[in-house]
C-alpha cells in the first residue's frame, strides 16, 4: 500500500510540475495598428496577450501628447484653457530643453506655429513671407516656456508645443518598460520607424532593424542597412517624404527654429542610435535641422550617440554616407 501510495504521489508532483511549466512557458505575441496616422509594429514574448495596455498606453499617451486631438492636454495648453501639465507633459519638456541646449537651439517643440505656416501642422498654412515668420519668432523658443512644479509658465500666450518630434520615441519608451514590468524580457517595439528593443528575436538572435534608403515616396522601402539591436533604440528623420514642389523648389517638412526657413538642404537623413528612443527621436530631428557638417563635428566624438548621415552629393548626384565610430560597431549589412 506505501508503495502505491509513493508511486501516486510522484505521478502528481510530476502533473503539478508539468502545470507549473506550461503556465510559465512564453510565446511571441504581436500587435499592430495605426496610431498618430502611422503604423506601429509590435513583437514580444510573455506569458499571456499584452495587447490591451499596448492600446491603454497609445490611448494615455494621445489624450497627453496629440496635437491633433482636440480633446488632448496639449491642445488645451496651447489655447490656454489649461496650465497644468501631466507627467508625460513634464519628462518631454524636460526632455526638449536638455536636446535643445546641447543642439544649440536646433531642436524645439515651439517650433509649432512656423510649422503650421509652412503647411505641414494641423492647420493650414504655404509658403510665409519673411515678415510673417518674423512676426512669429518673436514666440518661438524653448525660453518663452518653464515650468514651475505641475504648471507651464509662458512668456506669451500665443507659444506652442508640438511634440511630434518626441512623442513616438517616448511611445515606444513606454511600451517596452511596460512589457519588461510584465516580465517580457525580449521584445521590439516600432511605432512610425522609431525602434526599441530588448533581447531577441524568436530565432535567439539580436533583433535586426533596417535603416531606409532616401527615396521619394511613401511607399518606398528599400533598405540602406541593418543594425542589430539587442538593447537601446533607434530613430530616423528625413526630408524625403513629407516635402513638396514649389516651382522646381522642394519645400521640406523640417523648419529651422532660428530662423524660421524649411530645411531642404542635401542632408536627406539622420539615424540616431542611443539608449531610449525619446532621444533618439529628439536627436534625429535636432540633426536634420543642424545641417550634415554641424551633425558631423558634434556628433563625431560622442559615444553615448551612434549617428549616420546620408547626403545627397549635388555634383556627382551620388549618395554620401557617414557614421561616427558609435553607429559603425552596431551596422550588421550594408547595402
Amino acid at each position: 500500500m506505501s508503495r502505491r501510495y509513493g508511486i501516486v504521489l510522484i505521478l502528481l508532483a510530476v502533473a503539478v510540475m508539468m502545470m507549473f511549466c506550461a503556465r510559465e512557458r512564453k510565446r511571441y505575441f504581436t500587435s499592430e495598428g495605426v496610431v498618430w496616422t502611422t503604423d506601429y509594429h509590435i513583437t514580444y514574448e510573455a506569458q499571456h496577450d499584452l495587447g490591451d495596455s499596448i492600446q491603454l498606453i497609445l490611448n494615455n499617451l494621445d489624450m497627453s501628447v496629440s496635437p491633433y486631438n482636440k480633446a488632448s492636454l496639449i491642445s488645451s495648453l496651447n489655447e490656454n484653457t489649461s496650465c497644468r501639465v501631466d507627467a508625460y507633459i513634464k519628462r518631454l519638456i524636460e526632455a526638449s530643453a536638455l536636446v535643445n541646449r546641447q543642439s544649440d537651439g536646433a531642436f524645439d517643440p515651439t517650433v509649432m506655429p512656423l510649422v503650421n505656416a509652412w503647411g505641414f501642422g494641423y492647420k493650414s498654412g504655404k509658403n510665409p513671407s519673411s515678415s510673417q515668420i518674423d512676426s512669429i519668432l518673436a514666440f518661438v523658443g524653448m525660453d518663452k516656456v518653464a515650468l514651475h512644479g505641475d504648471t507651464l509658465v509662458k512668456s506669451d500666450p500665443r507659444v506652442m508645443l508640438d511634440f511630434s518630434s518626441i512623442a513616438k520615441g517616448m511611445a515606444c519608451d513606454e511600451i517596452g518598460r511596460m512589457l519588461c514590468r510584465n516580465g517580457a524580457d525580449n521584445w521590439l517595439v516600432e511605432i512610425g520607424g522609431e525602434v526599441a528593443a530588448s533581447g531577441v528575436n524568436k530565432q535567439g538572435k539580436p533583433w535586426q532593424v533596417s535603416v531606409d534608403m532616401p527615396t521619394d515616396g511613401a511607399d518606398n522601402h528599400d533598405s540602406a542597412l541593418t543594425i542589430a539591436m539587442d538593447s537601446g533604440a533607434v530613430a530616423t528623420s528625413g526630408n524625403y517624404r513629407k516635402w513638396r514642389d514649389e516651382g522646381g523648389s522642394r519645400i521640406s517638412h523640417i523648419i529651422d527654429p532660428k530662423t524660421g526657413d524649411s530645411r531642404a538642404g542635401t542632408l536627406l537623413s539622420v539615424t540616431v542610435i542611443a539608449s531610449d528612443c525619446m532621444s533618439a527621436d529628439a536627436w534625429a530631428t535636432a540633426c536634420m535641422v543642424m545641417g550634415d557638417s554641424a551633425t558631423r563635428a558634434v556628433m563625431q566624438p560622442r559615444t553615448d550617440l551612434g549617428v549616420m548621415t546620408i547626403t545627397a552629393d549635388t555634383v556627382s548626384g551620388n549618395l554620401i554616407v557617414w557614421s561616427n565610430r558609435r553607429f559603425a560597431d552596431s551596422i550588421v549589412t550594408a547595402r
